[in-house]
């Protein structure tokens, strides 16, 4: 019975070890002579990095096979592993559509592809035999230039029956630069109807309030309730959700332990600030959202009030979920009948 919505997932950091490796070894010589033995590939892969930086430059490894002849390959066992393993019945799936294009290309060229890859995951995420709803969130990029922003929001807008959002990503460190640029472009989409979540708030560099107003949902923004919790009020009166995803803040550095995060959860939950808990990387953490909640509830971070939530706040909040309302669940049941496990799918 699928149970969870899962509104923060990276295309880039679906695609679990196993798979990935598989594929180096059938399809890429260089990347299998790389990494020709598989469990020094999933050390490798899944270890914690010091930075957000360093943790990014994972994305790039798997960006670079991630084509338009084999985004179906890829996207086929995404779905595949979220309706089996994890009980999904919603995901919206995030990727900067420009670096899946042909580098050989030129600019103009790779910006006209883009609606072409945006049509290939449309299609591939729809399997009959795993019927998830899922949608995508277009992220633009902060290394990539104005041109190719834009237009990325302009596809948003055009190809709605594919699209539900935009974001932007990329290192955080770099915003400032170039943050009239970005409030600019997301002032724009917002005109053409596009709704909007961002990076923002994740770490300690990616602080930026003026951003705020422009955005529908925080990707992260655990630093509003750690280190800028008058913000909270603001927060709630936008009915902005924070995207929350535990896992990511040990890869990257950000947080020590995931006892950190009661903090979040707590002020938030007093400030009434919806959280919705994702995985942002399933594949590259090597955690399914499931597990996710369930570290959360062992750890003592949150209860079980709080993780049904978190549950129906990531439905309420879900950009393409067409039915208003969270699906009925069995966490009800395990809340009323007081059970010490959490349905692991």
């Amino acid at each position: 019975m699928a149970l969870y919505a899962d509104l923060h997932r990276h295309l880039g950091g679906s695609v679990v070890p196993r798979v990935l490796w598989r594929y180096f070894q059938r399809h890429h010589p260089q990347l299998r002579e790389r990494f020709p033995d598989y469990p020094e590939f999933e050390t490798f892969y899944t270890r914690e990095r010091s930075t957000l930086d360093e943790y990014l430059e994972l994305h790039t490894l798997v960006e670079s096979v991630q084509t338009a002849q084999t985004l179906p390959y890829f996207i086929y066992r995404l779905i595949r592993g979220a309706y089996i393993f994890e009980n999904l019945a919603y995901l919206e799936l995030r990727y900067t559509p420009y670096l899946r294009t042909s580098s050989e290309l030129s600019q103009t060229e790779r910006i006209e592809q883009m609606a072409l890859i945006v049509e290939i995951v449309g299609k591939a995420s729809q399997v009959k035999e795993y019927p998830i709803i899922t949608s995508q969130i277009l992220c633009m990029h902060s290394r990539l230039p104005y041109e190719v922003n834009k237009a990325i929001v302009d596809l948003a807008a055009c190809a709605s029956d594919y699209v539900c959002a935009i974001d932007v990503a990329g290192g955080d460190k770099i915003y400032g630069e170039r943050m009239e640029e970005f409030i600019s472009l997301y002032k724009y989409g917002r005109s053409l109807g596009v709704k909007t979540t961002g990076h923002l708030y994740e770490t300690t560099d990616g602080c930026y309030p003026q951003l705020l107003p422009y955005l529908m949902r925080i990707g992260h923004g655990i630093q509003i309730p750690l280190r800028y919790p008058a913000l909270l009020k603001e927060v709630a009166s936008l009915n902005q959700c924070l995207e929350i995803c535990p896992t990511t803040y040990l890869k990257t550095g950000t947080l020590e332990n995931l006892q950190q995060l009661k903090v979040v959860f707590d002020r938030c939950f007093e400030a009434g600030v919806d959280i919705a808990i994702c995985t942002d990387n399933a594949g590259l953490h090597n955690v399914r959202l499931p597990f996710e909640y369930e570290n959360l509830l062992t750890q003592d971070v949150i209860d079980f009030n709080q993780l049904q939530a978190c549950t129906n706040a990531a439905f309420r909040h879900a950009f393409a979920w067409p039915y208003g309302h969270p699906p009925i669940s069995l966490l009800t049941g395990l809340l009323q009948d007081e059970s010490p496990a959490v349905h692991r799918g």
